[in-house]
């Protein structure tokens, strides 16, 4: 009995982190590009990266449109040749939206699979956890879209391929002020996400430099149901405004609950509004709101049109700014692999870090000394179940 009870301890612990399961939610390996059942290459001719996604729990929609994104890239250099004469695998995990989980699956695709490189996360405090084993590794990771600043700090084998919190809250406080007219503001925020805090501390301090008044600062914790007593608080501020820089899955709950209490003002946020799902929780109550981006799907550049049409092609739908987002990062590694001199954690490193001028699908990438991407961002307007580009904000 001993035994068997200890055999089913291995097993669990076993499963605890497993790649994603095939379908909806994701795949062990990206369908046909060859990653071996164990973790290694498939053979001496394969490039092994790894991919750590929520691809399940509150933010799985992040994870799935970035994977998408990601295999969508390395098809496509594939069948260009690979590079260095090796055909591109990818591993990927679902990190459950945990930061623990996240955390351990970037140690698994370091010790067991051997990855070249890493991609992932989406959410700043899933990144967070994963940059430190990255860094400690020497294993060069690319965020595709986690923005808060302290990602990057974590080492020199950290890098992103979005803006950063600073510029995207100095993006809304301006859109406030210049283009909105308003005048008095409450902030919503996420008391126990990097992300939420970081952008309001930017609104606040920006929107306040530019001669604004923040009236109301309310908090609530992802997950959360009920936001009636936040917004009812809120209310009796009488602000013209409300900046909620969380995640679509909460938004959409507090678009509605914010009507429900008599609030008829604009919503605002930043990039982590960018889901389908976003339309579905808030319905008609999260139309007149507006959001910052990275991309909007309106552009009219060719390179863009051409990606949205190989996107909806393979997927079935029109890529949000997180399958952008991770199908740029894909490219910029790509691209990196090929330049550096060898596969190794420091040259490849060094590749990556020479990055200038990439013309992405979400703006050209150029990084910065601190290894942050310096680009764009648009403002968009929820009307009737989807965005409408309103403007550019340039750093």
């Amino acid at each position: 009995m001993l035994l068997a009870a200890l055999a089913v301890m291995a097993a669990a612990c076993e499963k605890k982190t497993q790649p994603a399961p095939s379908g909806e939610g994701g795949s062990q390996a990206a369908q046909g590009q060859g990653a071996a059942p164990g973790g290694a290459p498939a053979d001496a001719n394969t490039i092994l990266l790894g991919q750590v996604g929520s691809l399940t729990g509150g933010q799985a929609t992040f994870g799935i449109s970035t994977r998408n994104g990601i295999e969508l890239a390395l098809k496509e250099a594939n069948a260009a040749g690979g590079v260095k004469g090796k055909k591109l695998a990818i591993r990927v995990y679902d990190n459950q939206s945990k930061p623990e989980e996240a955390a351990q699956a970037a140690t698994r695709l370091i010790t067991q699979d051997k990855v070249a490189l890493i991609l992932g996360d989406v959410a700043s405090s899933n990144s967070l956890a994963m940059a430190e084993k990255a860094q400690a590794a020497g294993v060069p990771m690319i965020t595709p879209s986690s923005t808060n600043p302290t990602v990057t700090d974590k080492g020199d084998y950290i890098f992103r391929v979005c803006f950063i919190d600073p510029f995207q809250g100095f993006v809304m406080a301006k859109f406030a002020r210049e283009n909105l007219k308003l005048n008095k503001v409450a902030v919503l925020q996420d008391n126990k996400s990097a992300y939420s805090i970081g952008l309001a501390d930017v609104f606040t301090r920006k929107f306040t430099e530019m001669g604004g008044k923040v009236v109301a600062v309310e908090s609530y914790s992802q997950g959360d149901t009920d936001y009636r007593a936040q917004l009812t608080a809120i209310r009796k501020s009488q602000p013209e405004g409300i900046y909620v820089p969380g995640y679509y899955s909460e938004v959409g709950i507090i678009a509605r609950q914010a009507r429900e209490v008599g609030l008829k003002v604009p919503l605002m946020g930043g990039d982590g509004w960018d889901s389908e799902k976003l339309f579905e929780l808030g319905g008609s109550a999260i139309s007149g709101s507006y959001f910052s981006n990275h991309y909007s799907p309106d552009n009219p550049d060719p390179r863009v049109q051409k990606f949205i049409a190989d996107y909806k092609a393979a997927y079935g739908a029109v890529p949000d700014a997180l399958a952008a987002l991770g199908y740029d990062a894909a490219r910029v590694a790509v691209a990196a692999l090929e330049r550096a001199k060898d596969l190794s954690g420091p040259a490849v490193r060094d590749a990556i870090a020479q990055t200038k001028d990439f013309p992405g699908v979400a703006g050209t990438v150029s990084l910065d000394a601190n290894r942050n991407a310096v680009k764009s961002a648009v403002v968009l307007k929820v009307e009737d179940g989807k965005t409408q580009y309103v403007t550019t904000i340039n750093p």
